[in-house]
């Protein structure tokens, strides 16, 4: 990362202090409580710096104590938490599920046992949730052309006369859960298999030549399982306050995944790959967006200033298994150009547009595992709705015409 972007992501004890409108011992004090984080400069110096989220996340929740309702406008804007979740942790650019560390758990646990971690706290009862379960073999889409994506939307409504599903329990919903996501999994691909596990399934119906390609697709399903309260998470929050099934909920939840500012990235991604390869040259391709005045899609995430753990992650897998892909040698030359020119690193949507080329999945499949993935998130936080028991709804601030008399 270049200098100028370090120096943006920190700043110095005074500049600090003054910020923050404290002395010195005040920062410090901060600082040893866990509110800022600070590292050393380097070298021969003692002095050290202060990173400038933590100082204007403290700044915004001070201000917050005298202006609360400029606080809640700004918190639904990657603003202050609004909502408590024991699901999702991002902190010191970790991500972690119930605090167990997301990028482990990619290479040592299932899909299934990941859900069974974020439904119910204990990865051991994946087998008693996904386990004994009618499979019913999903419908054909009846549309022509739909991507493995489309086709969630269009399986969902009829499964939803599924009458358990209106049982709203948390060990209920969790069972609901493993028979949306193995429905959604087996209609990506057809037919998965009686006794296959989600990402066998996968890879039997994507690319059957390939039984190493199963612990791939289950890893980057595991890091998009959950990501704290992103649009379609918060969305499925919303759907679920109101009582409505866990269907409904992943339905709300594909959504608003489906947008070009969420999971919708991931295609974006896939076309910059595109014409990086059309070029010959990763740099043309981001310089000549660039030149354009557009925006490069996989690259630079608020939440992870250093880089997103879940894009290196899925990029060293994907490099360690097919390591002479072409899919593999263009995302190297791309992100190693991307600093240079971005000061940014590869998101997770860069991550799993790769993995799909070096794969050789079809069209629509990289959306496809974001969703898959996310289904897992998506029901957890609809379980810890149904026990809130709460209804989520704002109030909003008129802008608008005041009320007059009508003539």
């Amino acid at each position: 990362m270049g200098g100028d972007t370090e120096k943006a992501l920190y700043v110095g004890a005074r500049e600090a202090a003054a910020e923050l409108g404290v002395k010195l011992p005040t920062l410090y004090a901060y600082v040893s409580r866990g509110w800022i984080r600070s590292e050393s400069v380097g070298g021969k110096s003692r002095a050290r710096r202060y990173r400038v989220e933590d100082v204007r996340r403290l700044k915004e929740r001070a201000e917050g104590s005298r202006d609360p309702g400029k606080v809640a406008e700004g918190a639904l804007d990657w603003g202050m938490p609004v909502m408590e979740s024991r699901i999702a942790l991002i902190s010191d650019g970790r991500l972690y599920y119930r605090g167990r560390d997301a990028v482990a758990l990619a290479s040592r646990g299932s899909i299934e046992e990941v859900a069974a971690l974020i439904w119910t706290g204990d990865p051991a009862n994946a087998p008693d949730l996904f386990g004994g379960q009618s499979r019913h073999r999903p419908p054909r889409h009846t549309l022509p052309n739909l991507t493995p994506f489309e086709g969630f939307g269009t399986l969902l409504p009829p499964a939803a006369a599924d009458s358990a599903s209106y049982d709203l329990r948390p060990v209920s919903v969790a069972r609901t859960g493993a028979r949306i996501l193995r429905l959604m999994a087996d209609s990506a691909v057809g037919d998965g298999g009686a006794e296959a596990s989600v990402a066998d399934s996968l890879r039997r119906g994507w690319v059957p030549g390939d039984p190493a390609a199963a612990a791939l697709l289950g890893a980057a399903m595991v890091l998009c399982a959950d990501h704290e309260l992103n649009v379609s998470a918060f969305t499925a929050r919303c759907v679920a306050s109101s009582g409505a099934t866990p269907y409904a909920v992943v339905a709300a939840g594909l959504a608003a995944l489906s947008g070009v500012r969420h999971g919708g990235q991931v295609e974006l991604v896939e076309a910059l790959l595109g014409e990086a390869e059309r070029a010959g040259s990763a740099r043309d391709a981001l310089a000549e967006r660039l030149k354009r005045g557009e925006k490069i899609p996989g690259f630079g995430h608020s939440l992870y200033p250093d880089g997103d753990p879940r894009g290196a992650e899925l990029l060293r897998l994907t490099a360690a298994a097919y390591p002479r892909a072409a899919a593999v040698a263009l995302a190297e030359a791309t992100a190693a150009e991307a600093p240079d020119l971005l000061g940014e690193r590869p998101t997770v949507d860069f991550g799993l547009a790769v993995l799909a080329r070096a794969l050789g999945l079809p069209l629509g499949s990289a959306l496809a595992l974001f969703a898959l993935g996310r289904t897992v998130g998506w029901i957890g936080h609809a379980i810890e709705q149904y026990e809130g028991g709460s209804l989520i709804r704002p109030r909003a601030r008129h802008v608008g015409e005041p009320p007059h008399e009508l003539a």
